[in-house]
């Protein structure tokens, strides 16, 4: 599944990057992803954290052109928040393949989770 999302082209990878909702944003989420999010302490924010990640959000989105795309699951809310600036700083191409790789993280523990 991996190597086929590899080997798509930027506009099916980009469609599958857009098709994620912001973290912390506005959009109703799957169980599973509510689950993942919680899971990353992003359920229990303070309001000045929700305006941080609102603020991040925003620059990524505003830079790439898609949503910041991280696995909430393996991330706690302090890690995600660190990893913006960082991520930040990539070229295009470079956080466009960080994002996949985001995604195929979330594919497997998601799988994994159905197989057990």
């Amino acid at each position: 599944m991996v190597k086929a999302v590899q080997q798509a082209g930027e506009k099916a990878h980009l469609d599958l990057l857009n098709a994620h909702p912001d973290l912390v944003g506005k959009a109703v989420l799957t169980a599973a992803s509510a689950s993942e999010q919680a899971s990353a302490g992003l359920n229990q924010l303070s309001k000045e954290e929700v305006r941080m990640f609102r603020e991040w959000n925003h620059t990524y989105r505003e830079k790439f052109g898609f949503p910041f795309i991280i696995c909430a699951r393996l991330n706690k809310k302090d890690a995600i928040l660190t990893a913006f600036p960082r991520r930040l700083a990539q070229d295009r191409r470079t956080e466009i393949t960080t994002a996949l790789e985001e995604i195929a993280k979330i594919a497997r523990l998601r799988l994994e989770d159905i197989v057990t």
